[in-house]
């Protein structure tokens, strides 16, 4: 009993190397998991949280990685290495609020072999690369044997674990659209350890007038629900306002009454708790980047 609890159930292995093989697979089989970094499905596997009758192995696949800056947005493809985002000289110019969170990503080993696709497809609530997707308002294009289609990510998110990619599809990229010069951010999260899954998380974004008040806002709260959680209210209510304490406690205290989960370590009263001060630091961070005075 011992052994079978730690190694998967029995399953076909297929590395398709095309489009056309893989779109082919995804068509016919049934029961399939997709293998990108593994560093969710592999430990899944074992402990035969899911035993699916094919494994479908992504990492031979062409033109599913790497990093490239059109004129309004950044695209990335799903197989991209997250420490190869976190190294990214297009990532550190045009998105350095990921390479701040890719800080806090699992360790250097995990970042090794996971992908951004695979994090954004698995989908656990204390994941930063999804949460980021939600503050960027991120475009996910999917294609299987009916085509391709494209995904907004306010519909991407369908609860735990649970996102908008059908069963025979599989994501191939993200778009991210880019935000102005002058653009500040500021990133939070909370974890027992270093490494270990975020308890709660923030990421805030904002661009200037030239008067200093605010003209965009987006701020992202993960870990605390069952996914990443945009304060939209309030990012209307800042709009045109000078960004001082009270704004920032404003913020804070509508992120202490959103609706968050508990589990069996942390309350969701903790959580909301927690949610108000990942907030008010990632705002403050965000702040001083624009060397403002509080």
């Amino acid at each position: 009993m011992y052994r079978d609890s730690v190694k998967p159930a029995p399953f076909t292995y297929h590395d398709p190397q095309s489009r056309l093989d893989l779109h082919d697979l995804l068509g016919r089989l049934e029961n399939t998991k997709l293998l990108a970094g593994g560093q969710s499905l592999m430990p899944m596997l074992n402990m035969r949280i899911v035993a699916p009758d094919h494994v479908i192995d992504l990492n031979k696949m062409p033109g599913m990685g790497g990093v490239s800056v059109g004129e309004d947005c950044i695209e990335i493809g799903a197989m991209t290495r997250q420490a190869d985002l976190r190294h990214s000289r297009e990532i550190a110019q045009h998105l350095p609020i990921m390479v701040e969170a890719l800080d806090h990503v699992g360790h250097f080993q995990t970042r090794s072999r996971g992908t951004i696709g695979g994090s954004c497809c698995h989908l656990d609530p204390a994941a930063e690369l999804p949460a980021l997707c939600a503050l960027y308002d991120a475009e996910f294009e999917v294609s299987g044997p009916a085509g391709a289609r494209h995904v907004a990510a306010q519909d991407w998110f369908r609860g735990y674990l649970q996102s908008a990619l059908a069963e025979n599809e599989v994501l191939e990229r993200i778009r991210l659209p880019l935000w102005p010069a002058g653009t500040t951010f500021g990133f939070n999260e909370y974890a027992r350890r270093s490494g270990d899954f975020a308890i709660a998380g923030a990421a805030a974004l904002i661009s200037w007038r030239s008067d200093e008040t605010v003209k965009r806002l987006a701020i992202t709260l993960f870990g605390v629900a069952a996914e990443p959680v945009r304060l939209h209210e309030m990012e209307s209510a800042i709009v045109g306002r000078k960004f001082d304490r009270e704004a920032i406690h404003a913020i804070a205290d509508a992120a202490k009454r959103i609706d968050a989960m508990s589990d069996p370590y942390v309350s969701a009263d903790y959580r909301r708790r927690l949610a108000g001060v990942v907030v008010e630091r990632a705002l403050a961070a965000a702040q001083k980047r624009a060397e403002m005075p509080a």
